[in-house]
């Protein structure tokens, strides 16, 4: 009998039984997978090192900042800073046709961006970030609303809010069209008011430092151990069965794989609520390339594009892929303290695309699209960026099947449903939902979330 059965070995999973079993309980985290991270995770192809999942880590602090997201999570999961290793962006871009808005780790430069090519809206922008910062993320009442409207109410020109939000929906908005104010405010102040980084060796050290601290504290971790389903009794959670028929009890249940996925596995009948699973998923380009990609004119961190003044944030109905709005990453282009680099260059490029059609391909003929739509998605990178393909000396790209492998989201959801769960309950008292479903967003918003459930409902000490 366990403590606590941790379904999923991503980055909320970790962190959950991290903290739990720093208070001693009897902790078990069952992937069904070969590897840890879910969607944020990492592999090796032909002698290279390659990440998947999110680009960059947002929430950066710098060293010896105890406030934000990250400084709390350091002191709850008791790391060092130093073994997160975060190197901060050397910066990033937002670019619509005719105007692109700069913007790095000090939300200064981003208003100084506004204040040249809006200048009609600065006093505007002032007063949203002034409505930013009262947020409060802890209420969920607050949570809900549309942030188009509050964001046609407060700036005046359509433009500058379609640039607002293009990054902010790219890194973690579920919701096609709009996006929740709250899930707004929180994504706002990660991105423009904290910004991103990323760790000189990948999220593979995050990952390696969580497995590893878990380990010492005597956490168990079966990899290739997936769930089928949740055992209930009297409307209790009372283990899980795996795939193979075995039986494990634990006095609670904490899911990371996503809410929809997570009560179609309950065994009470209850069925998934009726507001609807995600729709939206992605393909990546990987691209790695024989020079650095400031020898190529390539200086960006990250460079979020969109080809209309309209941004266009929808699963795309009448093709495989949307490549009119995208994400072009450089993990080369970050400030790597020490003065180390990566060896080779690496270009990453994300664009929407529809999972039903990517999954519906014969074998064949979907290895031929994933070459076709690699092309496409360059032609359409290289409008914003310098031609950088006859550089290129390998490729690899994932598609929305390779996400739901990885992640079992139906849709190959990257973010999850629309409807989030902010205080982590489910219909079972003693079951618990952590991670992306759970409304928090990127790296440190994962391992946050996972940290807060353990906290709330799972550990009986004042902590």
């Amino acid at each position: 009998m366990y403590d606590t059965i941790i379904i999923g070995a991503g980055m909320s999973g970790l962190a959950a039984g991290i903290r739990l079993a720093y208070f001693g309980q009897n902790v078990c985290i069952l992937e069904r997978h070969n590897t840890i991270g879910g969607l944020n995770s990492f592999y090796r192809m032909a002698g290279r090192d390659f990440d998947v999942g999110l680009h960059a880590v947002t929430n950066f602090t710098p060293k010896g900042e105890k406030k934000g997201p990250l400084g709390r999570l350091l002191r709850q999961l008791r790391f060092k800073w130093d073994e997160f290793a975060l190197c901060p962006q050397l910066g990033s871009k937002v670019m619509f046709p005719g105007v692109e808005l700069k913007f790095d780790n000090d939300i200064e430069l981003l208003r100084s961006q506004i204040a040249q090519r809006f200048p009609k809206q600065i006093d505007n922008f002032d007063r949203l970030r002034g409505q930013i910062m009262d947020y409060d993320d802890i209420t969920a009442e607050n949570y809900s609303g549309s942030a188009r409207v509050r964001l046609t109410e407060l700036l005046s020109d359509p433009l500058l809010v379609e640039m607002l939000l293009c990054p902010l929906m790219w890194y973690g908005n579920a919701r096609e069209k709009d996006m929740d104010w709250g899930q707004f405010c929180i994504m706002f102040r990660s991105i423009y008011m904290e910004g991103f980084a990323r760790p000189l060796k990948g999220v593979r050290l995050l990952l390696k430092n969580l497995v590893k601290k878990y380990r010492e504290l005597g956490g168990e971790l079966k990899l290739r151990t997936g769930v089928s389903s949740i055992k209930t009794e009297d409307g209790n959670a009372i283990g899980v069965t795996l795939d193979d028929g075995t039986e494990i009890r634990g006095r609670k249940v904490v899911s990371s794989a996503g809410w929809w996925e997570t009560m179609r596995m309950c065994e009470d009948g209850v069925k998934p609520p009726p507001s609807e699973p995600g729709r939206l998923s992605f393909v990546e380009t990987i691209s790695v390339i024989k020079k650095q990609p400031v020898e190529v004119g390539y200086d960006s961190t990250i460079v979020f594009f969109n080809d209309s003044p309209s941004f266009h944030w929808e699963k795309p109905e009448g093709d495989l892929c949307d490549v009119r709005t995208g994400v072009i990453c450089s993990p080369n282009n970050f400030d790597y303290q020490d003065g180390a680099n990566l060896d080779e260059g690496y270009l990453r490029v994300t664009a929407l695309a529809n999972y039903d059609r990517w999954t519906n391909l014969p074998e064949e003929r979907y290895r031929f699209e994933k070459n076709r739509w690699y092309d496409l998605i360059g032609d359409s990178v290289v409008r914003f960026i310098p031609e950088f393909r006859r550089h290129v000396v390998a490729v690899d790209m994932f598609t929305p099947k390779t996400i739901h492998r990885y992640t079992w989201h139906k849709n190959g959801a990257v973010y999850g449903a629309p409807e989030k769960h902010l205080d982590g309950t489910t219909h079972l008292e003693n079951l618990y939902i952590c991670g992306t479903d759970q409304g928090y967003v990127g790296i440190i918003g994962s391992i946050m979330s996972g940290v807060s459930v353990a906290n709330r409902y799972c550990l009986r000490e004042a902590v």
